[in-house]
């Protein structure tokens, strides 16, 4: 499958807010982060609030830098390109759906301005053209033709965050970036949401980054979950074997406190916080947390190792044992609430 946007060993590390002259901590945002999305597939990434999820959505929409490492459209280097070329392949290339709505709006403009603002921008056809695609996006999304008129203050959250997807895919891109989409609003409209997205990713054959803390809605929109952790990628599996077959006692521990599942997953606790990002522990980042913890993962960063099964991948120096397979689809639809 083409390749769409492909991180190689990216870096992100801001500098701490506060500390004074003297002491400028690092906050280590982003470390040593490979990923691929190929064309037409989802990848949902997962992980606690601070793990990394966010930063990494903005690498790939080219809304942040990466302190080292490459952020490769197709076969080209997002941040070698001259600025006006870096703008025109990301803004064509990737739409961005963020999580609050009623922030991601410019609440002054009318919807149809909203979703015009892309193709005025880029230079998309006539003006009538321009017109007759917000009306085109509009319906796409499952709203009246009548709401071009309408502020988004006026619209409740579920079609706020209908516009939103609708204008991050005014310019046709390949690749949609959904970063908790649906965290901010009413569970009533969540699955329809959800199921938007599912019927969207089919109908204009979009691939798809869907980011989220909820492990079990990844699952079930995704084709492959990456479990992150402090900042760093800890496992990449398909969606139909994670639930079982996950080999990284952080995405079973997830997946064990995660209400819902057909089947009983042995509990694995997560104890104690979350380190700082600041100073993240030697060796294996997950080791002040994890039961398995031993010397040897204080000393050493365990190295990716293969799984059985094809593209499966995870960092851990005592992976926990596979079970036996439970062969749920991975894309069952959401159901909408009664």
């Amino acid at each position: 499958m083409t390749a769409l946007v492909r991180l190689r060993d990216a870096h992100v590390v801001h500098r701490a807010r506060g500390g004074g002259v003297l002491r400028r901590d690092r906050v280590y945002a982003l470390t040593g982060a490979d990923l691929t999305v190929a064309a037409g597939e989802t990848v949902g990434v997962v992980g606690e609030s601070g793990c990394g999820k966010s930063t990494l959505a903005r690498l790939l929409v080219g809304a942040e830098r990466p302190t080292s490492g490459t952020v490769l459209f197709g076969d080209r280097d997002l941040w070698s390109m001259p600025a006006a070329q870096r703008r025109t392949a990301v803004g064509t290339g990737v739409g961005m759906v963020f999580q609050d709505p009623s922030t991601a709006l410019n609440r002054r403009l009318p919807v149809g301005r909203v979703l015009r603002d892309p193709l005025d921008v880029h230079g998309r056809g006539s003006r009538a053209q321009r017109e007759e695609r917000v009306r085109e996006l509009l319906g796409l999304v499952g709203l009246p033709a009548a709401l071009a008129d309408a502020l988004p203050g006026q619209l409740s959250g579920g079609q706020r965050q209908r516009v939103a997807i609708a204008r991050a895919l005014a310019l046709g891109p390949a690749l949609l970036v959904a970063d908790e989409p649906t965290s901010a609003l009413d569970v009533s409209v969540r699955a329809q949401i959800l199921n938007l997205l599912l019927d969207l990713r089919e109908r204009l054959g979009l691939a798809m980054v869907f980011v989220s803390h909820d492990i079990q809605t990844v699952r079930r929109m995704s084709d492959r979950v990456v479990t992150m952790y402090l900042g760093r990628i800890v496992e990449e599996a398909p969606a139909a074997d994670v639930t079982d077959r996950a080999r990284h006692p952080y995405t079973r521990a997830l997946f064990s406190a995660a209400p819902g599942l057909l089947r009983r997953v042995e509990p694995i606790p997560l104890t104690g916080p979350v380190p700082s990002a600041t100073r993240p522990p030697s060796g294996c980042p997950f080791r002040t947390r994890c039961a398995r913890a031993d010397d040897v993962c204080a000393a050493r960063l365990p190295e990716f190792a293969a799984a059985s099964r094809p593209a499966h991948r995870y960092r851990c120096h005592h992976p926990v044992e596979e079970d036996s397979p439970d062969h749920e689809p991975a894309h069952p639809r959401p159901r909408e609430p009664t």
